[in-house]
């Protein structure tokens, strides 16, 4: 019995495409220290990480070695000019990517809503599913953000708690920004009471 190949597709989960990435590119860099000293070769090996991090691993000089494959490129290149095949086998891999810009920016404008007259029902529901998947990866980010800036803005303003001196404290806190930070938002004194509604005290208004 034969069995089908399993397609390859990108990770559609960011914190499930991290860890893989981590695993993968951990054991990549093993198996080329592996290769290094078993086999006595000169291997180098980079890795640029969805972020732009770089992840490299030379078994000599990392330098050397890709000057080394420049020069052996370009005398195989001197001495082994294009064929006819290899010029036919060229014009057919770009034909072929070609036709795949053309069904992505298909795929692109019926994300966009644009051109689904011609859809089937499987591939609305397809497009659906895609649509969904985005919004929750999106949904996701705005609250880390949200977070982000929540965390930025006490830096910034020196948020302080005061109250109870740990778990035996009062339970009244107060978080108090310091004034003069304070004045660069509002000309009115601002302060956040964190407790029950009978503990908070009235302050009259200042200019």
């Amino acid at each position: 019995m034969v069995r089908g190949k399993t397609q390859m597709r990108r990770i559609e989960n960011a914190t499930s495409r991290q860890v893989t990435f981590s695993k993968r590119r951990n054991g990549l860099l093993k198996k080329a220290f592996e290769l290094s000293v078993l086999c006595d070769a000169e291997v180098a090996l980079i890795i640029f990480s969805p972020r732009g991090k770089l992840h490299e691993f030379a078994s000599s000089s990392m330098h050397e070695t890709i000057e080394r494959y420049q020069k052996h490129t370009k005398d195989n290149q001197a001495n082994n000019p294009p064929s006819e095949h290899n010029m036919q086998h060229l014009k057919h891999e770009a034909a072929s990517m070609m036709k795949k810009i053309e069904q992505l920016e298909t795929s692109k404008r019926k994300l966009l809503g644009e051109g689904l007259g011609s859809c089937t029902i499987e591939e609305l529901q397809h497009l659906e599913q895609q649509l969904e998947r985005s919004v929750t990866t999106i949904r996701a980010r705005k609250m880390q953000v949200y977070k982000q800036q929540i965390e930025h803005l006490k830096e910034k303003f020196g948020l302080q708690t005061r109250g109870g001196g740990g778990e035996g404290g009062s339970n009244e806190e107060r978080a108090v920004a310091p004034s003069a930070d304070i004045s660069e938002v509002s000309d009115v004194e601002t302060e956040l009471f964190i407790g029950l509604p009978e503990t908070r005290h009235k302050r009259p208004y200042q200019k």
